[in-house]
């Protein structure tokens, strides 16, 4: 990138407008639970202004959106290199913020505002780097992806995913920009969310043996989760990964309806968090297998209609990159010379599965995302748009 006629340094100049753009995408509550489309027509208007046709890929309501944008040539045919975010962000309902989480406020080299860090700073400087990208004469295409719903099991991706090479073209590569500090991070645990449903028999709790104790019965299954945790802790650990091993956690439960009542359900959520090379199918195939052999004869020699219901609701496949040209290019362009792995999962699994090479970078700390007083550091939002930069100068290589 040329210097200035003002002699300002380039990356300083479009980390300026990317702030300003942050500002007008904080502007827009995108919480999960609400319409994305405000901020996705201010995206298109912007990529209109330059002349950059964008595509919707809505969700089937209609109330969410994709949204997918290419430029430079043979960019309609696909072998693009692609920045992806996810325009979501999460609640900010009980928390305590010192300023407006969705006015975006500059103080002492940080920028406050909910999704600063996760992840409209890396959308901001992707839409800031556009005229740059322009600007050169490009031998490989750029694309934009910007999902929604990525917060609640990245729900959004999924069916745009599933338009490559049919009605959109396919990257040949894909840079996720969660917030990483600009490390380039190849490996990450996945998620899967589960709901168990115990169904029992009511009864009167001073004759306890004529009924079924739903509660009792998850307690077994819990304790289940626990010792296949403990065992797949010593057969599937990896260093890389902080705790080592594949966890599971049980995060809601519920039942019973009085004291003197044999209760006869109980709910349980839990999840799965695996090491890459662990299918979170095989946990629940292990809860299925000793719920109907350990559990439901015993409860069915007191009642044929008491049950276990275990039932997958979402899974974030782990990641772990399979191409080294993806990972090469990141650490290229962010000048490092060893890769990293995160606990948290993202969209980047997802896009491995499709058979598109990924990586993970971007600005910010993961450590603010989700908490009050969220920010991100200018920075940080330096560092990517020199990221950004150096992605213009390697694209008309």
């Amino acid at each position: 990138m040329k210097t200035p006629a003002d002699g300002k340094d380039p990356a300083i100049t479009a980390t300026e407008k990317a702030i300003e753009i942050l500002d007008r995408l904080i502007s827009f509550d995108t919480t999960s639970r609400n319409s994305n489309l405000d901020m996705i027509d201010f995206v298109a208007a912007y990529l209109d202004g330059l002349e950059i046709e964008s595509r919707f890929v809505k969700s089937p309501d209609g109330k969410k959106a994709n949204i997918f944008a290419s430029l430079g040539p043979g960019a309609q045919e696909g072998g693009s290199i692609a920045l992806s975010g996810h325009t979501d962000v999460v609640p900010v309902d009980g928390q305590d913020w010192d300023t407006d989480p969705f006015v975006m406020t500059r103080r002492d080299g940080r920028l406050y505002g909910r999704g600063t860090a996760d992840m409209k700073g890396f959308i901001a400087c992707a839409l800031a780097a556009i005229p740059g990208f322009k600007e050169r004469n490009l031998h490989t295409p750029i694309s934009l992806i910007f999902s929604y719903d990525e917060e609640v099991g990245c729900l959004g991706i999924r069916p745009l995913i599933k338009q490559f090479e049919s009605s959109l073209p396919k990257p040949k590569m894909v840079i996720v920009g969660e917030p990483t500090s600009m490390t380039v991070v190849d490996a990450h645990k996945g998620a899967s969310r589960f709901e168990t449903i115990v169904t029992g028999l009511e009864a009167h709790s001073s004759l306890t043996h004529l009924g079924v104790n739903a509660i009792d019965v998850a307690a077994r299954l819990i304790r289940e989760l626990r010792d296949i945790e403990e065992e797949f802790a010593e057969r599937h650990s990896s260093h890389r990964f902080t705790p080592p091993f594949s966890t599971i956690n049980i995060g809601i439960i519920e039942g019973g309806t009085a004291l003197n009542i044999v209760p006869k359900t109980c709910r349980f959520l839990w999840e799965v968090r695996p090491v890459p090379g662990l299918d979170a199918s095989e946990v629940l195939a292990r809860l299925k297998d000793f719920a109907e052999t350990r559990c439901l004869p015993s409860m069915r020699a007191v009642s044929e209609d008491c049950d276990i219901r275990i039932t997958e609701q979402n899974t974030i496949p782990s990641f772990q990159a399979s191409a080294t040209e993806a990972v090469s290019l990141a650490m290229n362009l962010a000048g490092q010379n060893s890769t990293s792995a995160v606990a948290f999962g993202t969209e980047a699994g997802l896009f491995e599965q499709s058979g598109t090479p990924t990586v993970i970078c971007g600005p910010g700390d993961i450590a603010q995302a989700h908490k009050p007083n969220e920010f991100i550091g200018v920075s940080d939002l330096e560092d990517c748009m020199k990221f950004m930069s150096r992605l213009a100068e390697r694209a008309c290589a």
